[in-house]
Order: C-alpha cells, then sequence, then structure tokens
C-alpha cells in the first residue's frame, strides 16, 4: 500500500511505481487526494512496497557468496569451485563487491581489468593478462546466471572487451642427455617412479597421481589413464576422466615397468593396507600435486638442468623436442 502525506492542508498519496531498472532506487508518484478519508482509501488500494529479494539492492558481493557459487558447486569439479572462490575474493569483490548488482556496468569492469593488469599483483605489480581474462570469465558466467534468473536486465560484462593473452613463450624440453641425468638425480628421491612415469609417457601430473593400480597392466606393460587428482586448497580430489582424449592407453617401456614393480613393494611394506592409488604418501595418503611439482623443481635445480616446467615433459610425446643448451 501507499502512504498519506498532508502538506499546507492539501492531502496527498505517494504509490510506489516500482524500481529502477539500472539502481534498484524506489519509483514514487504523487497522487492528489480530496480529503483525508479519500487519501487513506486510495493507499490502502495501492500496491506495495516492492520485495528487496529479487536483485534489487543485492550487492555484487552478497549475489556472488550466497547465490551463485553455492549455487554452481555441486555442478563444479572442487578444483574449479575453489579457483572462483579464491579468485573472486581476492580480485574482484575487494573493489567490487559493494556495487548493487544492477548498478554494476561496463565502465567499472574494465576500470577493475586496467587496475589489474597495473597493480593487481599481491606484491603491488602487475597482474597477468591471462589472470585478468579469467576474472573476466567468471564475473561474465556470474551475470550470465544473474540475467537468467532475472536479478540484472543485462549482462554488462558482454560489452566489455577481456583483457588480449599473447601467446606463451614457445615450449622447451630438455635433451635425451638432460633427461637421463635428472633421472638419474631423481633416483634417491622418494616420488622417483611418479617422476620417471611422467618424463616417459608425456601422462599430465594430474594423471599420474590419480592412477590407481586397478589401471595399471604391469605383465601387459600398459595402463589406462582414467583419473585425475586436481587440489582445492590443500584437499587432494580424484575425479574420472570424462572426454575420450582424457581416457587412453598408455605403453610402457621395460625400465618403467620395473620401476612400479619395485614401488609397489616398497608401498606394500610402508602401509598397514593395500592402497588402490599408486602414488601415496607414507602414511597412505594422497600426494598433492604441488607436492610433485616441487620435487620436479628441487631435482632439476641439484642436477643443474635448464629451468621447465613439470608440464614441459609432455612436450616430447606431443611435438618434436626444443633442444636446451
Amino acid at each position: 500500500m501507499g502512504y498519506v502525506v498532508e502538506r499546507d492542508g492539501r492531502w496527498y498519496v505517494v504509490g510506489y511505481e516500482g524500481l529502477h531498472p539500472t539502481t534498484g532506487a524506489d519509483r514514487r508518484r504523487w497522487h492528489r487526494a480530496s480529503d483525508e478519508q479519500s487519501a487513506r482509501a486510495v493507499a490502502a488500494a495501492l500496491p506495495g512496497r516492492p520485495r528487496r529479494d529479487t536483485g534489487f539492492g543485492l550487492t555484487l558481493a552478497r549475489f556472488v557468496r550466497t547465490r551463485w557459487l553455492p549455487a554452481k558447486q555441486p555442478t563444479l569439479k572442487p578444483s574449479t569451485f575453489y579457483r572462483y572462490q579464491a579468485m573472486s575474493e581476492a580480485y574482484l569483490l575487494p573493489h567490487l563487491g559493494r556495487v548493487p548488482l544492477r548498478a554494476l556496468t561496463s565502465v567499472q569492469l574494465e576500470r577493475l581489468y586496467a587496475h589489474l593488469l597495473s597493480v593487481g599483483a599481491k606484491d603491488g605489480g602487475p597482474l597477468a593478462p591471462k589472470t585478468v581474462l579469467n576474472v573476466h570469465q567468471i564475473v561474465r558466467k556470474a551475470l550470465a546466471d544473474a540475467e537468467r534468473k532475472g536479478l540484472v536486465v543485462r549482462n554488462v560484462a558482454l560489452a566489455v572487451d577481456p583483457p588480449r593473452v599473447t601467446a606463451s613463450p614457445e615450449q622447451r624440453c630438455w635433451d635425451e642427455a638432460q633427461l637421463r641425468r635428472f633421472l638419474r638425480e631423481a633416483k634417491a628421491h622418494r616420488l622417483f617412479p611418479a617422476l620417471r612415469l611422467a618424463a616417459m609417457t608425456g601422462m599430465r601430473r594430474g594423471e599420474v597421481l590419480g592412477l590407481r593400480w586397478s589401471d595399471v597392466d604391469l605383465d601387459g606393460a600398459r595402463l589406462a589413464v582414467r583419473r585425475t587428482a586436481s587440489c582445492a586448497g590443500y584437499t587432494v580430489h580424484i575425479t574420472t576422466n570424462k572426454t575420450a582424449t582424457s581416457r587412453r592407453a598408455v605403453d610402457l617401456e621395460a625400465d618403467t615397468v620395473q620401476t612400479l614393480r619395485t614401488w609397489r613393494e616398497r608401498q606394500t611394506a610402508e602401509l598397514d593396507e593395500p592402497s588402490e592409488v599408486v602414488f601415496t604418501t607414507k602414511r597412505g595418503a594422497l600426494v598433492h600435486p604441488h607436492v610433485l611439482s616441487q620435487s620436479f623443481e628441487r631435482v632439476s635445480r641439484a642436477a643443474e638442468l635448464p629451468r621447465i616446467r613439470f608440464h614441459d615433459l609432455r612436450v616430447r610425446h606431443e611435438a618434436p623436442c626444443i633442444r636446451v643448451g
């Protein structure tokens, strides 16, 4: 219902005419009445004030934290959900979280991206364009869901040109002598079997750590890649690969087969109960992907090899090797 106002002996009824489509502010209309009694009768017949839970007055932070992310969580991999949440809290909501969802503009997003590209990193330096692009993609997806649910009139992120990401530097890999030096240095490391498997097969880090003994046929010198280990914070999850290209068979050469046999004997001696997962800690827990990457980097430094990424071990199996040194 509306409300009654008396000014200079004249009676008015103020009624709500909905909310502004951009700012969410109340829009009111004044009606002249002949006397107080008729004013109150008209006020009682007018529609009431719009509810505030339909997107009007809802801030971007509240929408992302209490609506969008909780609704997306069941449909996302744990690692993807963690990334969306972490990037929102680090780069988006500290700057635009207080902006009403319906008041968010493309200009504000453009200014945010420019700021992140300039001084958005934790050390005050520029944030990588790829990271800013990831922030843009999160905003675009969140606003697309808000538009679908009628919480915003349009997805303003679609009017923003996202940061342009230049091609990554050419991947590198070690030559045969350097790879042999790496494997010699890694042999004393507890996770040597995982490092050797990655180096000799081109399996991804997550594929190596998600491998189960049921997927390994040592007698037939083959294994099946069916699962991937990923991390959400420090929690490790193993998920089943869904695409045809991620599910595949991998042949093993003789030395890698023997390495895995030796590793299985060691793992059996370390654990009270047999493990389904091939690579575990001494206590039988899943190995965190960051631990394997850190082990790779420490062995590489100890062997005084040119620095490459763990992922660059795949280059030898995907394209002609770019020799280093």
